[in-house]
């Protein structure tokens, strides 16, 4: 089904958000449990909080439902809609990718109060960038193993993508070929960085929760402030 640009271009981009926007954390919590997870934990559908709530066994399978989400559609869609060679997939699997992180962070069928999207970003970048995908997994892994935290670690991974990224398409990032994966690789971790904010606080403070420990000593988000992970 090959469709021109102009067609091809908002399909993508609303089957990329819809694809990301899908709540896998409060269909398992639900499945598996019973429970709203927006209600428990850090009150978010994300793979951390549902660990902690369920877990682990249920946020693995959370982490690998939104990973696909962002995997699948742009993999997939850009070369079913465009003809093959056309030198506008790439940056269509960029505005894919980009719009499967912004319907995990803010799904229509949520009132746009989604995750943090990491998990989401993960699948995406794994298409569009292994190489700074394998260097953000790696220092995310280091700082996980050595601090236990899941926010600083998601943080540091996405600003190691970011400089990785650009270090690769220098010394011309932007030019016509790869313009939509530089501004990606730096639109998205700033992204990821400011749904972290709450997150940064209780760090500065000492007050984040360590996965690992168990959710009686962990302190929990408050009503007003964001989720905590994602």
């Amino acid at each position: 089904m090959e469709l021109e640009l102009s067609l091809a271009a908002p399909l993508a981009l609303l089957a990329g958000y819809l694809s990301g926007s899908i709540p896998f954390g409060l269909f398992v919590a639900r499945c598996a449990a019973g429970i709203d997870p927006r209600e428990h934990g850090s009150r978010n559908i994300g793979a951390t909080n549902i660990a902690r709530t369920l877990g682990m066994k249920w946020g693995g399978l959370v982490l690998a439902l939104d990973a696909l989400k962002g995997l699948l559609p742009v993999l997939i869609l850009p070369p079913l809609l465009l003809a093959r060679g056309d030198a506008a997939i790439d940056h269509l699997r960029v505005g894919c990718g980009l719009a499967a992180v912004c319907g995990h962070m803010f799904p229509c069928w949520l009132g746009f109060r989604g995750g943090k999207g990491v998990a989401t970003a993960l699948g995406v970048v794994c298409v569009l960038a292994p190489w700074p995908t394998l260097a953000a997994f790696l220092a995310f892994a280091a700082t996980f193993a050595a601090t236990r935290y899941v926010s600083a670690s998601s943080i540091l991974a996405a600003i190691v993508f970011a400089g990785v990224q650009l270090v690769m398409l220098a010394p011309n990032p932007f030019s016509a070929a790869h313009w939509s994966l530089a501004a990606f690789s730096l639109a998205v971790p700033v992204l990821i960085i400011v749904r972290h904010r709450a997150n940064i606080v209780r760090l500065w403070r000492g007050e984040e929760a360590k996965l690992g420990r168990s959710s009686a000593a962990q302190p929990s988000a408050t009503a007003e402030e964001p989720p905590a992970e994602g």
